[in-house]
């Protein structure tokens, strides 16, 4: 009895808060706020996804040196994967994978609805994946992680369809800000990836969300960036033509990794039952491992 009479004050309460915010607070003002709510979220879910995969690799590797070969390369990235299926399988129930095809699928139904457990599934079942060595890189998931944080923070503020749209992409940016400690790739990848329609009013909360989330990222981690490097020398324009040969190499290097990623996927999907996938997959990564130990982990 006293529960419900609890509930009931409770939903009342959100109630009278959001009836005062929509009287008082403009849409364009609020928006900011919560972007400002999503940059501070998404940069904690990547700091704690960055820690757990070092705590787990550094339980796991402590003890051998991570540059020469060592039978427990053959050991840990099955273990792994073995983990990671269980964990999906009788925990989360649902398909994790793919987090930006998750994202693009929920803008494309105009909804911009991902399941609130994304916000912290995918930080768990790719720490176990990576700190067991799974190369398969943070980047995916945090997206993903940052994307359902913006969706459910609009589903709890009764925002509409377009504004939910906004905030997944302001979840994406932050996490690709945070990620990598660079701002503008944020906003870059959410306004060429998720191609999300905006006005030039929307990149307000993009930006909010991205400086926040690398600036928070920064005073954790310290001011040094992801990819240190330095210019030896000034821009020749007579290089300019070996500059474009690298692009074009890129790019068929991009096409190639995408292609034989999506070939792979249809030859595991021929396979009849997950511990099957499991055999042959944790088998193949392990062999990779043990012959090209910098392949282990992030």
């Amino acid at each position: 009895m006293e529960k419900g009479i609890r509930n009931t004050r409770a939903r009342n309460a959100a109630a009278w808060l959001l009836r005062w915010r929509r009287r008082h607070v403009r849409d364009n003002q609020f928006l900011l706020v919560v972007s400002l709510l999503v940059g501070i979220f998404t940069a904690c879910a990547g700091l704690l996804l960055k820690w757990l995969i070092a705590q787990i690799e550094g339980v796991l590797t402590h003890e051998f040196v991570m540059t020469g070969a060592n039978w427990l390369y053959l050991v840990y990235p099955v273990v792994g994967i073995w983990l990671t299926m269980l964990f999906v399988r009788y925990v989360v129930r649902d398909d994790i994978s793919h987090g930006v095809t998750k994202i693009l699928f929920a803008i494309a139904r105009k909804q911009s609805l991902i399941r609130s457990h994304n916000i912290w599934t995918s930080v768990v079942a790719s720490a176990i994946t990576i700190g067991f060595g799974g190369s398969v890189g943070a980047e995916a998931p945090i997206v993903l992680t940052g994307s359902a944080i913006g969706s459910n923070l609009g589903r709890i503020f009764h925002l509409s369809a377009r504004q939910m749209m906004l905030l997944v992409g302001c979840g994406a940016a932050g996490a690709v800000a945070g990620i990598f400690k660079a701002p503008i790739a944020g906003l870059v990848f959410v306004l060429e990836v998720l191609m999300i329609d905006l006005t030039m009013t929307s990149l307000l909360p993009l930006l909010v969300s991205s400086v926040t989330a690398a600036a928070l990222t920064f005073a954790v981690t310290g001011t040094s960036p992801l990819f240190e490097f330095h210019l030896q020398d000034t821009f020749v324009v007579s290089r300019l033509p070996a500059y474009l040969s690298l692009g074009v190499v890129c790019g068929l290097v991009s096409l190639y990794f995408t292609r034989a990623m999506n070939a792979t996927e249809g030859v595991f999907r021929r396979l009849h039952g997950p511990y099957s996938r499991l055999a042959l997959g944790g088998v193949m990564l392990s062999a990779l491992i043990y012959l090209f130990p910098s392949l282990y982990g992030e």
